[in-house]
């Protein structure tokens, strides 16, 4: 049995020691061929990367908030380094059962550690092999995060890692019985029944038992790693070891996901300049080998946990789209075509071939045939990905938030439609509308310039308030805030409702602003995520020009949004264009003012009210606490949050562009999100973004005029909130003098 165990469990070793490593090798070979990123984009900080790999690692920052998966997981996490020692045991007691390691063989905290991690390691595992068992994809059908993930990989590697933590504790047990150990004390403080079943056997007997579990422990490791060698794109197994340097690696240096602003788009690894653009610059990704060394990093590292597509407001209303098959399908495509891109092949910009005959003599014809799909295209056309998939993403960053590995989905997502709108011009053609009414009107609903100034006009009627312009009516030394109005807020009905009530809260709390009128235009965040990086670098050129002049004189470059969308553009995407401002959103003024007392919510505001995270406020700017301290701060409201709600917050449906494109597959998004405030049986239906008051409302009427939601429900903006609180109450009319008593 010695000898057998000895020889089967070597031969594995060495078979999965070179397969793993081949295959680690054919990793790394195959993540270089991705495109180069600007340099030091990606190592910039190198300590502060580290202590992110290391907080998330043993934080389990975002698996921890699953509950007890991320308690699971982190078990099976740490026991699969940690519990390393246990398999050079195992090797030395093939030739020895006796063996123990040196020095901390019999030491006892030792083997108290391995005891408990490696108990908690296989009941971790059983755990999660459960949550799947109950979750397939069979029984739940897209609600399962599982739907969709390569079910006997996933499998393969739970119940591998279940063999081993019995091998370990079966292990555990005959090493007390062959010690002797006939009570229960520390070193055996879990496995001691199994040592007093293993009692009264004999010494030969355990010997065999022990040259038997050790080889099995070691068989099952080893043909583990021989079935990764074997499949290199098995993300599930392969994460273990690349999560590591995709989180080092990941786009924010500081820590952060990669939400908020997009990156400027890169040729070569060298940021485009639209101006005068080089001749041979790659505008997207239209192959596969296009995405950055980061991008095919990613794709490797996609452990198919499903829980971005849990997350995703596409794929929980019926779209095509998942987060996580986008990834699997780039990674399946990328690996399956790269033996024809590692052989020197690929395609020029009109298609030809620039490898030799000589050098793809040699390439599988699978792998040809690869290379010959087009990354964009229909089921017809054989395409990797579908347009349906790719222009049913809300750019929300749900996925992003989720994600546990820090995929960049949204980054990758945005480079194909660069491509598909700036060279193919294959887009939704509604979206088209909107582009050409940028480009002319400088707003989306292609409306003249001088209607930016009409609710100023109308609120100046309805109150008396006269809003300046800066540089007109005021001096910019005399300005505190820069009023960025922006189009939805300067042009549509139910916004400018929004826009006039903060206008008043401003006027009442004596805070001195303006608003730069007919000279602002569109920020660019629209345009931008549907993939027209041209036309964002133009409009935001011109707003930066526009706004570095007017704040020229003024105190500080202060900037107040009501918008996300444009709060997110001004802040973080304006820095690539060379504009710096201090930009706060409006909540977050509101909520100053409120602290400062220059705003007194006192009136009481009715009602039963729950708030909507907008995407582009929450989860990409991580402010989830102003908006409710000003709804709290308003008596009579009785806040209820919906069940998803902050970090897993749904989405309204209106970004990525999506605002301007009609949704015709599966359940509207603005229709699935008020279908669960209506949950609640609310008066009131809150947010603190234009896009989502308008998608909201939509839904909202929609369900009034089916009777599905009660007639007197508004959908209104925090700051409608708060001036109706603040506003001073009609004056009740004075009391008659009763009548003087008659003379008796």
């Amino acid at each position: 049995m010695q000898l057998a165990a000895i020889v089967i469990s070597l031969v594995t070793t060495l078979v999965g020691t070179a397969l793993a490593a081949r295959a680690a090798l054919y990793i790394y070979t195959f993540v270089k061929l991705g495109a180069d990123v600007p340099a030091g984009t990606r190592t910039g900080n190198p300590v502060q990367r580290v202590k992110t790999v290391a907080k998330e690692f043993l934080g389990h920052t975002r698996m921890i908030t699953w509950g007890v998966v991320g308690v699971a997981h982190w078990f099976v996490a740490v026991g699969f380094f940690t519990l390393i020692l246990t398999l050079v045991t195992a090797f030395g007691q093939l030739f020895d059962a006796n063996y123990a390691l040196p020095v901390i063989g019999h030491w006892a905290p030792y083997l108290v550690f391995e005891e408990l991690v490696g108990t908690l390691t296989t009941l971790g595992i059983l755990t999660l092999i459960v949550i799947r068992l109950l979750s397939l994809p069979g029984r739940a059908g897209r609600k399962s995060r599982f739907a969709g993930s390569i079910a006997w990989q996933a499998f393969f590697v739970e119940y591998v890692i279940l063999g081993i933590g019995i091998c370990i504790l079966v292990l555990r047990g005959l090493e007390g019985a062959l010690e002797g150990v006939n009570h229960y004390e520390a070193s055996y403080f879990i496995t001691y029944p199994l040592v007093k079943a293993f009692s009264g056997t004999s010494v030969g007997t355990l010997h065999t038992l022990i040259y038997l579990f050790a080889m099995l422990k070691i068989t099952i490791s080893f043909s583990w790693a021989t079935t990764i060698g074997l499949n290199p794109s098995m993300g599930v197994a392969w994460h273990r070891f690349l999560a590591f340097f995709n989180i080092y690696f990941k786009r924010e240096e500081d820590g952060d996901v990669a939400l908020g602003e997009l990156r400027p788009m890169t040729s070569g690894g060298t940021p485009i300049d639209f101006e005068d653009p080089a001749d041979d610059a790659v505008f997207g990704v239209s192959q596969v080998e296009q995405f950055s060394w980061k991008g095919l990093l990613d794709f490797s590292t996609c452990t198919e946990c499903g829980r971005c597509q849990s997350q995703c407001p596409a794929w929980n209303t019926g779209k095509p789209l998942s987060p996580k098959l986008l990834i699997m399908n780039l990674r399946e495509h990328a690996y399956a075509k790269a033996p024809y891109l590692l052989a020197g092949g690929g395609k020029d910009a009109e298609g030809n071939e620039i490898a030799t005959a000589e050098q793809l003599a040699n390439v599988p014809a699978a792998a040809l045939a690869e290379a010959e799909r087009p990354l964009i295209g229909t089921a017809e056309e054989n395409g990797v990905i579908d347009p349906d998939v790719l222009w049913s993403c809300t750019t929300c960053g749900a996925c992003v938030e989720q994600c546990p590995v820090d995929i960049e989905h949204i980054d990758h997502i945005v480079d194909m439609r660069r491509y598909q709108v700036m060279i193919e011009s294959s887009f939704p053609t509604e979206a088209g509308t909107m582009l050409k009414n940028l480009e002319n009107k400088g707003n989306p609903w292609g409306m003249a310039t001088k209607a930016r100034l009409d609710w100023v006009k109308e609120l100046k009627k309805e109150t008396g308030i006269e809003v300046p312009v800066i540089g007109e009516d005021i001096d910019p030394t005399e300005v505190e805030y820069l009023y960025w109005v922006g189009c939805a807020g300067a042009l549509e009905d139910r916004a400018k409702k929004t826009t006039k009530a903060f206008a008043e809260l401003l006027h009442t709390a004596g805070v001195k602003f303006a608003i730069l009128g007919k000279e602002e235009t569109c920020t660019g965040d629209s345009p931008r995520r549907l993939g027209n990086e041209f036309l964002f670098q133009m409009l935001g050129a011109q707003n930066v020009e526009t706004l570095n002049t007017a704040l020229e004189d003024a105190p500080a470059k202060r900037i107040v949004a009501t918008c996300p969308h444009c709060f997110n553009t001004l802040a973080n995407e304006y820095p690539q264009l060379g504009g710096r401002f201090e930009v706060i959103h409006h909540t977050q003024l509101l909520q100053h003012l409120i602290d400062e007392g220059k705003l007194v919510p006192v009136n009481p505001v009715e009602g039963l009210i729950t708030y909507h995270d907008p995407c582009y406020l929450g989860r990409h700017n991580k402010v989830y606490t102003p908006p409710r301290e000003i709804i709290s701060a308003v008596p009579g409201l009785r806040n209820e949050e919906m069940h998803r709600h902050k970090e897993r917050g749904f989405c309204c449906g209106a970004g990525g562009a999506r605002m301007w494109m009609e949704e015709r597959i599966g359940k509207r998004i603005n229709t699935e999100r008020v279908d669960e405030a209506l949950s609640l049986n609310p008066d009131i239906i809150s947010t603190a973004c234009p896009f989502c008051l308008v998608m909201l409302s939509d839904s909202a009427n929609g369900k009034k005029s089916e009777g599905a939601a009660k007639e007197n429900l508004r959908v209104v903006d925090v700051a409608q909130l708060l001036l109706d609180s603040v506003k001073a109450l009609p004056g009740a009319p004075a009391e008659e003098p009763a009548p003087e008593p008659a003379n008796s």
